[in-house]
């Protein structure tokens, strides 16, 4: 489709900013809008009209991107849109939402007959500023030829999981990924505090498994965030992971399992917000060994 479409990107946090402006350059004509318009008006220099009010951003558009904190936020903003959204529109709600809370967007977009994309993506602000997400989507056939090419523009691949966006299996290989980036996170974490506390340079650590199957580049690269003190701007919210870890253990409470890393996590992530650590990259978990903000 060489068509350019009208797309209105709804939440301009790390990931709906980057994602606005790739869209923009990849030709299309973009609105955004967020609940501080502050964090939306630099988008302007990138050729992207920044409106008041979500339902001024959807007006007239052929796709409408949520990128929102959750699912309750993504519907809440949505309801204020409700009025300017044309019945058939596209909607590729990206908010890691949860299995509820993706069924209640669904049934929104049901009431309001809007064509659902359940396409939440994997990847963190380097990855988005660079078009370079992993985008894990489902919905129907008939309709991607017009969502593809917004895909397309903030992903470096597209992953379809089903048919359906209201069946969540988008969603839910959103939430079995997190909770291996959140966990292992959670573990390169640990593993500085311990080395601290056993007065074990961090390095011999590192050069230790140099190469075998334990060595891992995340490990590395989430590692020099605490110790090179770089967890600002943050690649991944710590208060957001917080609210993932949540969603993941919640939907193994749904499917019947006990999940006690996903609930140690968010409980190490949110003793690290409370610590002051909330806006830092969510490497800063490390803290939550501590008793005080170290």
């Amino acid at each position: 489709m060489t068509d350019k479409l009208t797309v209105s990107v709804l939440g301009t946090g790390i990931m709906g900013a980057a994602m606005a402006r790739n869209l923009a350059r990849a030709g299309h004509t973009v609105r955004a809008w967020n609940r501080s318009r502050a964090k939306a008006e630099p988008l302007a220099a990138d050729g992207i009209a920044v409106s008041g009010t979500p339902a001024e951003a959807v007006e007239g558009a052929d796709v409408v991107l949520t990128m929102l904190y959750d699912g309750p936020a993504a519907l809440d903003v949505m309801r204020q849109a409700a009025a300017a959204l044309r019945p058939g529109t596209a909607w590729v709600q990206s908010t890691t939402a949860g299995i509820e809370g993706v069924a209640d967007l669904a049934a929104f977009a049901r009431e309001q007959d809007l064509v659902f994309y359940d396409a939440p993506v994997l990847g963190t602000r380097q990855p988005a500023e660079a078009g370079q997400l992993l985008v894990l989507a489902a919905g129907p056939v008939d309709g991607r030829h017009k969502v593809t090419p917004v895909l397309d523009a903030v992903g470096a691949r597209t992953v379809w999981t089903g048919e359906d966006g209201a069946e969540g299996s988008a969603t839910r290989l959103k939430l079995v990924a997190n909770s291996w980036v959140i966990a292992t996170t959670n573990a390169m974490g640990e593993v500085l505090a311990l080395s601290k506390a056993l007065d074990v340079d961090p390095q011999n650590f590192f050069d230790a498994i140099a190469g075998g199957p334990l060595d891992m580049g995340y490990l590395r690269a989430k590692s020099a965030l605490i110790l090179d003190d770089k967890l600002s701007p943050p690649q991944f919210a710590v208060s957001t992971a917080a609210k993932d870890a949540r969603l993941i253990v919640e939907a193994g409470e749904r499917g019947g399992v006990r999940l006690d890393v996903a609930a140690a996590s968010a409980e190490r992530l949110e003793r690290a917000a409370a610590q002051g650590h909330g806006d830092e990259d969510m490497a800063a978990a490390y803290f939550a060994s501590f008793d005080e903000k170290a």
